[in-house]
């Protein structure tokens, strides 16, 4: 993840200043709900960020239909970046809160086209508790669903 961080309040981040037009941008697409951009911090090339139109902080802040839009972009521009760049593969990445790695507090997506030996990595710390805890957690979320 980058070391950028943006503290602006709500309102007034980045992306909302960048939808504004208040800030350039070098858009790649947009529609009612959502934006598609490149990142200034370019992973890989071709590396854009998709975002909501409308500030909401997190995944859980957006609204169904933000979020599906959101999604329909990142498929979208996904698409063009497999022609455009020819990637191996393409890594999307969601984080939702500064544990999570989210370090601009407005509902974004990254689109990464990656290639072999392009240095990024992610390692996960893989755990196995077991299928009786297992169970426990998919109950216990049932329940929240209800």
């Amino acid at each position: 993840m980058p070391m950028f961080v943006d503290t602006s309040p709500p309102g007034q981040c980045i992306f909302c200043r960048l939808v504004a037009r208040e800030i350039p941008a070098a858009i790649v697409h947009e529609d009612e709900l959502s934006i598609a951009f490149m990142d200034l911090g370019q992973v890989t090339p071709g590396h854009m960020l998709v975002a909501s139109r409308r500030h909401a902080a997190t995944l859980a802040d957006a609204t169904p239909e933000e979020a599906a839009a959101v999604m329909r972009c990142a498929q979208r521009v996904a698409r063009a970046a497999q022609q455009v760049f020819d990637p191996a593969g393409l890594t999307l990445l969601q984080a939702n809160g500064a544990a999570g790695g989210q370090t601009v507090g407005h509902f974004h997506m990254h689109v990464v086209p990656r290639h072999e030996d392009d240095g990024i990595s992610f390692t996960w710390p893989r755990k196995e508790p077991g299928p009786q805890v297992l169970a426990d957690y998919a109950a216990r979320l049932r329940e929240a669903l209800a």
